[in-house]
């Protein structure tokens, strides 16, 4: 099941993707669907980042950083940085290089303590596509990651959410600039699994629906200049699109 967040006459709405269209519903968190009746055709949709969440987190696979080994690590990234598709993405001048890097990001369906391998995907909501734009360069000035992932719409997402996919330890994810693929790999080239990821994230940090775990960058990432256009593709879910400003 696809769900969407749209941009519509009376403001944002949340939407169930079909042959017709999209269905609106109130809350896709609840456990049973309510739907308004309204809808919004295909060649009418205009989508929003899919979620609105509390928490963003990213993961970083440290390691080697500062020259010694790291186990997996998560850093905050700011709800402010969150954009959806067909958003520009503000590239902070003179600041060193600018990458997008493809990603798995994951949406929580339930609130989420202490996870375990047997039922982490069971608090899992759904999968999306993100781009973790980052100022690469400031990495070395800034080892909380805060300084080169906060810049103006820095977390593209979507175009949606995918809620049945197989097996999220084995998507592909493909990054293409202006049309031409300039980076090809996906989730099972991570060096921690998204699996790992959650119970490590969620041994610190309770999550609640609606937030979101960026799982890593599987050598997704590429450089980007202002005027390119940047497409992030995760098999099973769709393509997200954005230029860069």
């Amino acid at each position: 099941m696809r769900i969407a967040r749209l941009q519509t006459a009376a403001g944002p709405q949340y939407a169930v993707g079909g042959d017709g269209g999209w269905d609106h519903i109130v809350d896709p968190f609840e456990e049973s669907l309510r739907y308004t009746g309204g809808a919004t055709t295909h060649s009418e949709a205009v989508f929003l980042a899919p979620v609105r969440p509390a928490v963003v987190l990213g993961i970083g696979h440290n390691r080697t950083l500062n020259d010694h080994p790291l186990p997996i690590q998560a850093w905050h990234k700011s709800v402010h940085t969150i954009a959806g598709p067909g958003d520009a993405i503000t590239a902070v001048r003179g600041q060193g290089t600018v990458n997008a890097e493809g990603e798995l990001a994951v949406v929580m369906g339930r609130t989420a303590a202490n996870l375990t391998a047997d039922n982490a995907l069971e608090h899992v909501f759904g999968y999306t596509c993100v781009n973790d734009v980052t100022n690469v360069d400031q990495n070395a000035v800034d080892e909380r990651n805060f300084q080169g992932k906060a810049g103006v719409n820095y977390t593209p997402m979507g175009p949606w959410i995918e809620t049945r996919l197989p097996d999220p330890e084995r998507v592909a994810i493909d990054v293409y600039v202006n049309g031409a693929a300039k980076a090809t790999s996906g989730t099972f080239n991570l060096p921690s699994s998204v699996v790992d990821c959650l119970i490590y994230v969620t041994s610190w940090l309770t999550l609640e629906p609606g937030d979101v775990v960026m799982t890593g960058a599987p050598a997704t990432v590429v450089p980007v200049e202002p005027g390119d256009r940047v497409d992030i593709r995760v098999e099973g879910i769709g393509t997200l699109i954005n230029l860069v400003a």
